[in-house]
């Protein structure tokens, strides 16, 4: 009988280093060069690493800016302020801040373009960063719970549809404030949208 057990990897192992520089230097070189004239040499020659190097991590230039954007919303955290409206304005005011970056900016509107005709990079966005981020709605949400803000949730399903909805409505909010409408999104409007968001989790809750 042929043995089932996986041969051993050959190779150098991933670095963490490589892959940060890496993308760091795609983050910068789209703030300077813009989607159109970004290439994958151009990253390498930034970075100090082979184009060999990024090849064997990412397929394609999508798949890396996707995540070189990524990974500047993994810096989010929900922080513990005391109650649920304080905890959600300073979420808000994280994930504003991160968009008023150059490279934030640049990088999300790039990807997001290009996606209306690229399906796999819309799985990818998905994937990488909404779904990685509702990590947030469903902390929130727990903690909530825990403090008696918010009642149990018996029904996962339902549990799981609101948590989208909500998820959808504050990244639906702050990016077309910061980035289409241009506006700030600075404390007097996040107290005000977090009052409004309020609102409709209470009367949800109540319809509930």
């Amino acid at each position: 009988m042929q043995s089932r057990t996986s041969a051993p990897r050959t190779g150098r192992p991933r670095s963490a280093a490589a892959d940060a520089a890496i993308l760091e230097a795609t983050r910068a070189a789209l703030v300077e060069l813009g989607w159109s004239k970004l290439t994958l040499g151009d990253v390498a020659t930034r970075a100090g690493v082979a184009k060999t190097t990024l090849y064997r991590r990412w397929a394609g230039k999508n798949e890396l800016v996707v995540d070189a954007v990524a990974v500047l919303f993994d810096e989010l955290e929900l922080p513990d302020r005391g109650s649920l409206a304080a905890d959600i304005e300073g979420v808000v005011l994280q994930f504003a801040a991160i968009l008023g970056r150059p490279e934030a900016k640049t990088a999300l509107m790039a990807v997001i373009a290009e996606s209306t005709r690229d399906e796999p990079l819309r799985e990818r966005i998905r994937t990488s960063i909404v779904d990685r981020q509702k990590r947030l709605v469903l902390e929130g949400r727990a903690r909530a719970t825990a403090r008696g803000e918010l009642p149990p949730e018996s029904d996962p399903a339902a549990a799981a549809r609101t948590a989208d909805l909500i998820f959808d409505v504050v990244a639906g909010a702050v990016v077309h404030r910061t980035l289409v409408s241009a506006e700030p999104a600075d404390e007097e409007w996040v107290r005000s949208f977090t009052r409004v968001l309020l609102l409709g989790l209470t009367g949800a809750t109540e319809q509930a």
